[in-house]
Order: structure tokens, then sequence, then C-alpha cells
């Protein structure tokens, strides 16, 4: 007896185009009301976010004076994800996606008030900054996968590609502002206001999400509860190479490539000795680079699996270039680049990978994603510390991109060969070979 997956209406195909898209498009799904809404309450929610993870990192790295302990952190933030990320798909495809966030949304204001308190209160102790994190991480197992499948729901098919392309950006915009604001914060008053603003920021999303419009939004019927799902998830993924292959791909650059604070964390206090605003400047650097690339991403006419492979590898070599850089002018120039490669990645991998899927089964694809992307930081975060404290800085950096970069090349290798691609050469008085 077929699956209902196999049963459910096809993969919608992923339109493509023969040139880029006009600027006029770059912002078209804004056009709808309810996802203006939820950008605007994004922005402020991935600002205070980014403040709040740097704020995390550079107190871990006071209190205890270990890039290493900082690894940890990023370690107990993302574990959950790890661990749990599948049961969060399943939770995505069976109830409202606006529900869901609510709910989540509110546990991690709760979370960041606690946080507050305890380091305005100069109580804060280095395992308590490690247990909100895992709470945390708790809490994004169902919100961020829910964030991703949600977006299909506030603007249908119609606007999907563009505005997952907007979400990234937002996000970058986010973390373009949120390191310099905390990096200023930490200097002037200390990590607590930090936390103080992310609490509030979860409150505002939940407000914007209940003053959402109902009627317009596009709701997928939800999956209904029996065996199997989990297993059905997996083997959809395993199935369809405009899916796996990304998500193989993203779990490189996620161990390696994605720790970034933990490395950056490293240059600010060993290499360049630059402290706080240092380290929240290096961070928003590679922001800035992320935003230009989101933008610039919005005008790609089509998602070819190879450029998700392509772009993952070009991403991988320029930060790996990173760690070769003699003066810190040079590795900032390089660290925007960094940014720039990062998102060509993410709005190509994403929306092939969701717009490859069908609906009924899009919320168990997305938390694949998002436990490969936050898992493998889970992996990283200590992995990369211990590079670094162990060979230093530069060794770490460089050991962030090539990894990555090699794996591009075999993944490239795995492709031509069983698609069975041959170069031809065109050769003068000889036959074509």
């Amino acid at each position: 007896m077929p699956s209902p997956v196999d049963t459910a209406p096809l993969t919608e195909p992923i339109p493509v185009s023969s040139g880029p898209q006009p600027w006029s498009q770059t912002l078209v799904s804004l056009s709808v009301p309810n996802f203006r809404l939820f950008t605007v309450s994004n922005v402020i929610a991935m600002t205070a976010t980014w403040m709040q993870r740097i704020a995390q990192d550079w107190l871990v790295l006071e209190l205890t004076g270990s890039v290493a302990a900082v690894g940890i952190t990023v370690a107990m933030q993302f574990a959950p994800m790890l661990f749990f990320g599948l049961f969060g798909g399943v939770i995505v495809d069976r109830y409202s996606k606006r529900m869901l966030l609510m709910l989540t949304q509110s546990v991690a204001a709760g979370l960041s008030l606690a946080l507050t308190i305890l380091t305005l209160t100069d109580a804060v102790q280095v395992w308590q900054v490690w247990v909100i994190a895992f709470l945390v991480g708790l809490v994004t197992v169902v919100d961020n996968p829910t964030r991703q499948v949600f977006v299909n729901e506030i603007v249908g098919p119609r606007y999907l590609r563009n505005a997952i392309t907007i979400n990234s950006s937002v996000f970058q915009l986010g973390g373009l502002i949120g390191p310099a604001v905390s990096g200023a914060l930490i200097v002037a008053v200390g990590a607590g206001w930090s936390f103080g603003i992310n609490t509030v920021a979860c409150l505002v999303t939940v407000i914007a999400l209940s003053r959402l419009k109902a009627s317009t939004l596009h709701r997928a019927p939800p999956a209904p509860r029996r065996s199997g799902q989990l297993r059905e998830g997996i083997r959809y993924v395993a199935s369809k190479p405009t899916i796996f292959w990304p998500i193989v791909m993203l779990g490189f650059l996620s161990v390696f490539s994605l720790n970034m604070p933990v490395l950056l964390a490293a240059y600010a206090s060993d290499v360049y000795d630059v402290g706080a605003g240092g380290y929240g400047l290096f961070n928003t650097l590679v922001a800035i680079g992320a935003f230009v690339g989101a933008l610039a991403s919005t005008r790609r006419g089509s998602i070819r699996l190879r450029t998700v492979i392509s772009c993952g590898g070009v991403w991988a070599v320029i930060q790996a270039t990173s760690g070769l850089m003699p003066t810190e002018l040079l590795f900032a120039v390089v660290l925007v680049a960094t940014g720039v490669a990062n998102q060509f990645f993410f709005t190509a991998g994403n929306p092939l990978v969701q717009m490859s899927s069908n609906v009924r089964v899009r919320g168990r694809v997305m938390s694949v994603w998002v436990l490969v992307l936050l898992g493998g930081q889970a992996i990283g975060g200590p992995l990369m510390g211990w590079i670094v404290e162990s060979f230093g800085p530069h060794v770490g950096m460089l050991v962030s991109g090539l990894v990555p970069a090699t794996a591009a090349v075999v993944i490239a290798i795995i492709l031509a060969r069983r698609h069975q691609l041959r170069l031809v050469l065109r050769l003068p008085r000889r036959r074509r070979r």
C-alpha cells in the first residue's frame, strides 16, 4: 500500500528563467501584508538573537578564558537539534505552524529573561550559561523548522523563492546590526543588556504572530498521527538527489565552516588583541558580506544542484584563504567575501531543498536540513575549539575551509560519474572524443 507521501500531489517544479530577475522583483514577496509584518518582526528578532549569541560567547570567554569553553557553549546550544531534530519535523507537520512559533518564542523569552537576571546581578556562572544554551537548543528543535515551513503558508508557492531569499537577507541583516550593537553594549555596560533586549524581541515576535490575518494563510493539511513518519521522511530525503546532496554538502560546511564565532573569538583575543569590540566587528563584517550576497541572490534566474555544490566549494576556499592573510585589514576584506559566498550557498540550497520536497513531508525534510545545519555546529564547536587551542587560530581557519572544499570536489566527481558526464574535445582533423 503506498504511503501518503507517495499519493500526495507531485512536487511543484522549480521555475527556470533564461536570465536574472529584474530589480523590480527583488522584494516582490513583501507585497503580501502578512509577510511584511512577519519580516519586520523577524528583523527585530534576528538582530536580538545575534546580540544574545555574541554576548553569550564573549561572557563564557570572560568567565573561563578558554576558547574551548566557547566551543562547548556552541555545542550545548546545538546538541538538542542533533539528537531530537527529526522529531521536531514530525511535530511541525502535525500542528499549526503559527501556534508552534508563538509557543517557542514565549519559552525563549523566559530563558533570555533568566540569563538577563543572572548576568545583571553578577550571579552568573558558566554552567548556568551552558544549561540555558541547552534549553534554548531544545526550543530551536521545533522553532527553526517551523519558521522555515511557515513561510510557505504566508506567501504561497508563487512568491516562495523570493520569500526564502528575503528571510535569509533578514537573518544576515540581524547579523549585521546585532554583533555591532552587542559589542558596544558589552564594552559599555556588560553582556546582560543584550540578553534583556532579546527577551523583549521574543515577546514582540509573539505579538506580531498573533496579528497575522489567518484567512489569507495558505495552510497545508496536517499530517495524521501514525507510525513510521520519521523513517518515511528520512527515506524521502535519501531518494531525491536535489535534497540529499545539498544536505550532505551542508553537513561538511556546518561542522567546519559555520563555527566562525569560535574562530573569530580566537582571532580577536589571541591574534589581533582587539577585545569584545573587535569580535563584534569581525562578525559584522561577515554579516555585511552575507547581506550583500543575499540581496544579489534575489536576481538568480535558476537553481540547479551543481550551483549549490559549486557555491559551497567556493565559500570553503575563500574561508580557508582568510587563514593565510598577513594583516588585519586583508583578513577583514576576506571575511566580507566569506559572507557573500556563504549566502550564495544558502540562497541556492535552501530553496532547492524546499521546492524539491512534497508539501506533506516538507516539515520533516526541513527538520533534516536544520538538524544538519545546527547539529553539525554542535559537533564542530568543540572540535574547532580543540584545533584552535592545540594548533592555533590560523590552522583552525585553514581546516575550516579545506575540508569542505575537498568534500565539494568529491561530491562533484560522484555526481559527474552518476550522470555519465563526459568532456567533449574538438580537435582539428580528429574524431570527437
